[in-house]
């Protein structure tokens, strides 16, 4: 049996064929033309397509097309509610497709699809209960209940990035103030970074100013890290304080839910311990069931940036 997923993002169409051990045998890629419209589906068809020559097969021998597209999407009737990135709205992606392919076509958010996925062959995989966090450009959240997707009455539940963890707070894309993304994704730490190197511009001198040769735009994701290990206090105090915000948000998951397992994904997530041990240091003290036996393992996730086209190819499972 083989299974076909795709992940469909704002810069790219990551297109793969799985396998019954859950592995990637084959792939195949294509920009995504914004804003989207009925081309979005020819691009999808002719990449399953590719990706099916590649793996030796042909479309008809996968059970179905399952896809995770970010915004809200409906599951049961196949229509992305609303993805303001792609410019979509009540688009119906599973009908069109599937006329396209003659396929059944199944759609999830992506993030969801990507829980799925670290369920299924990943980090939460043996948990009835877990939680995947994706730190990236926003705060992606997907949330599995006794092994389904729980995404809320409507398809849009899971949005754990537009939690408010500051009242009032920095402003966020959403419209809100204080939202979680706006303090733990890529984006926030690159932002904390910059604003504590403006501070200190009388210290160029130091490893944080010598890692970015002067210059704001050489600031990412790994700057303040890089800077605390090479002792430089300005990156610690970054650190330390973006490693706060997050493990807010992460009690915040763990007392609402109490799962089995959250798991951290993400370009930051590369960090591994030297992320994860201080924020599980702090997560203990601000959890619920801190005096419970039983405690939520937080770790990161295992499978990058598969778990989106894993998790939508074994959708209909």
């Amino acid at each position: 049996m083989y299974y076909l997923g795709i992940d469909l993002g704002g810069t790219n169409i990551a297109v793969g064929i799985v396998d019954e051990s859950y592995q990637i045998i084959a792939r195949a890629k294509r920009k995504t033309r914004i804003p989207c419209d009925e081309g979005l589906i020819d691009d999808l068809a002719a990449a399953a397509q590719e990706a099916a020559e590649a793996a030796g097969i042909t479309l008809e021998d996968v059970p179905w097309i399952g896809i995770g597209c970010p915004g809200s999407v409906n599951r049961d009737t196949g229509i992305v509610e609303y993805a303001n990135n792609l410019y979509l709205e009540n688009f119906p992606l599973c009908e069109l497709l599937e006329k396209k392919t003659g396929r059944p076509v199944l759609a999830e958010n992506d993030a969801n699809a990507a829980a799925y996925g670290e369920y299924k062959a990943g980090a939460l995989k043996g948990a009835d209960n877990g939680i995947a966090i994706t730190l990236g450009t926003g705060v992606g959240g997907g949330i599995i209940i006794h092994g389904k997707v729980y995404s809320g009455s409507n398809f849009a539940g899971g949005e754990l990035g537009h939690m408010v963890i500051v009242y009032d707070g920095a402003d966020c894309t959403c419209g809100r103030k204080g939202c979680w993304e706006t303090y733990s994704s890529a984006t926030a730490l690159i932002r904390m970074t910059r604003e504590a190197m403006a501070g200190h511009a009388d210290k160029r001198d130091t490893p944080i100013w010598q890692l970015t040769n002067g210059s704001f735009d050489a600031v990412g994701g790994r700057t303040a890290f890089d800077a605390m290990r090479a002792g430089d206090a300005l990156g610690k105090a970054v650190v330390d304080k973006y490693i706060a915000y997050l493990a807010c948000g992460v009690a915040n998951c763990i007392n609402i839910f109490q799962p089995d397992i959250l798991c951290i994904g993400g370009g930051i997530s590369n960090e591994g311990e030297t992320l994860l041990a201080p924020l599980r240091e702090l997560v203990a003290k601000e959890t619920y069931n801190s005096r419970n036996g039983k405690q939520t393992l937080v770790c990161r996730a295992q499978l990058g940036n598969d778990a989106g086209i894993i998790g939508a190819a074994l959708l209909g499972e």
